[in-house]
């Protein structure tokens, strides 16, 4: 029996249900949603998918959770307690998230390990918050109050749209700042990839959250629509495209909803001429392996002089060319399939432009012979790019390269900043000066040193089409929070005794 086959039951207890108000209940209708495992093509499970009837439920009950219900007046401190015993129940189900995980976006089981242990530390983060965050504030005030505060209160119910690609790690940047602040929460799962929001409201249900707090429906995009219009949703938190993206903030606009967006990315590396050509392709061509370049952080676009062009396109070709693609359960793989059908054709439609305008093709550009089946994509990579063309615009979302020539240090940071997408970069270099320097220059959320870098516990988030706000961290705590000034005429007793204390 291979590998795959000894993971086709989803460790799911009601696929058909969704968790709403604290309980499992039936849809609205019997319609459904099949997740495709990428490997086989084969169905891996089947859940419910709701209408809008399902959305207005989820929302009616996080709406009552809110206005009339404990949650938002238990302190910080006891609301931490849930976010720990949330924590205890994912590393208890940390297997099941790390099989679930290959067989809805094609990830590999030994990535997907890895982050599925790491998802409980978000929990862990935001609850010793719950000591260190200055939720109340004492100013100095030119109104004549005894008494000046600054409060931060939760923004109420949240609507959560999470995407395929990490599903279980984006619920808990949303939900772990969401439910400390005090917020209640609908988290909107992806049709591709269900099985992360179901296991949470397992997970939910286990530890006693109170009902209505933490709701949980799958949608595709007319019902997600119904969300993010609803009247009841205080705050959408989004991650996914930069068109949806753009289409959710201008219906939420309207009546002025709060939210933050993590969108796409363009992102770029620049490699000076002190550094050696072939180790940054092995870290280049290391990272774009990383769940078959279906991240949004990727970074995709390759500057390097244009007299080291052809050395850099020859060692990105021969590193990234090399990777072992195939089962994403088997342990000598370092790339697994596309999500779907969908997204191969996505890919291979941009393979099929770069062909198309003539750039120089240095590996890939196919399906790997020895893999029939599945939404496998070879590894490629062109050079003599232009950056205005629609491969180096464009995010592909999938393992394709791209290496373009500058002439000068300067026209390759003027290259890196032309872009619509300013979500993360990179710089490889010998100088840290030099590396400090560019950094400065290069207009994106995040900015690495000789490696592709990220840090969610400072902040993740874009510039320009890339996003609004921050997620993981302290800033990603903020946007579920509202600040309130308070002018009293006296010092209130909690303030008293905390002075005493």
């Amino acid at each position: 029996m291979s590998q795959i086959n000894a993971h086709t039951s989803a460790p799911l207890r009601h696929p058909d249900k969704f968790f709403i108000n604290g309980e499992w209940v039936a849809p609205h209708a019997t319609r459904r949603l099949d997740v495709i495992a990428p490997a086989t093509e084969e169905l891996y499970v089947s859940v419910a998918e709701a209408d809008e009837t399902d959305i207005n439920r989820a929302v009616a009950a996080a709406r009552a959770a809110f206005d009339t219900g404990p949650w938002p007046r238990l302190s910080h401190a006891e609301r931490a307690v849930y976010l720990k015993a949330i924590a205890k129940r994912l590393d208890e189900r940390a297997p099941d998230i790390a099989r679930t995980w290959p067989n809805e976006m094609g990830i590999t089981y030994s990535l997907s390990q890895v982050y599925a242990a790491s998802v409980s530390g978000l929990y862990k983060y935001y609850a010793g918050l719950a000591s260190r965050y200055p939720f109340e504030e004492e100013h100095r005030t030119f109104s004549g109050a005894k008494q000046a505060l600054l409060v931060h209160e939760p923004v109420g119910v949240v609507g959560a749209i999470i995407p395929w690609n990490g599903p279980i790690s984006l619920i808990a940047f949303k939900a772990a700042p969401a439910l400390l602040a005090g917020c209640t929460v609908v988290i909107k799962s992806s049709p591709e990839a269900p099985c992360a929001g179901l296991l949470m409201a397992e997970i939910a249900e286990e530890v006693g959250l109170p009902p209505g707090v933490f709701n949980v429906v799958t949608a595709d995009r007319e019902a997600s629509e119904a969300l993010v219009r609803h009247p009841g949703i205080d705050k959408i938190s989004f991650t996914g495209s930069t068109a949806a993206g753009s289409r959710i903030a201008s219906m939420l606009g309207g009546r002025m909803a709060r939210y933050t967006m993590e969108l796409g990315g363009k992102s770029a590396a620049i490699v000076l001429d002190d550094y050696d050509i072939a180790t940054a392709a092995e870290v280049l061509a290391h990272e774009e392996r990383s769940m078959t370049g279906q991240v949004c952080a990727s970074i995709t676009r390759v500057i390097v002089s244009r007299h080291r062009h052809d050395q850099m396109l020859e060692a990105l070709s021969a590193t990234f060319g090399k990777t072992k693609v195939g089962d994403p359960f088997a342990p000598e793989t370092e790339m697994g399939p596309l999500a779907s059908r969908r997204q191969r054709e996505r890919v291979e439609g941009y393979i099929a432009k770069a062909r198309a305008e003539g750039f120089t093709l240095g590996t890939g550009g196919g399906r790997p012979a020895h893999l029939p089946r599945g939404f496998y994509v070879e590894p490629t990579v062109f050079g003599h790019v232009s950056n205005q063309s629609v491969i180096a615009r464009e995010e592909i979302f999938g393992p394709v390269l791209v290496v373009i020539p500058a002439d000068s240090e300067a026209q390759a940071i003027e290259l890196a900043n032309d872009s619509p997408f300013g979500l993360n970069g990179c710089v490889f270099t010998n100088d840290v000066d030099r590396a400090y320097q560019i950094a400065r220059r290069v207009r994106s959320g995040t900015f690495g040193h000789n490696g592709v870098l990220t840090d969610f516990s400072i902040a993740f988030g874009g510039f320009k089409q890339s996003g609004v706000g921050r997620e993981g961290g302290i800033e990603g705590l903020r946007p579920y929070l509202e600040s309130k000034t308070v002018l009293l005429g006296g010092i209130p007793s909690h303030r008293i005794k905390r002075e005493e204390a």
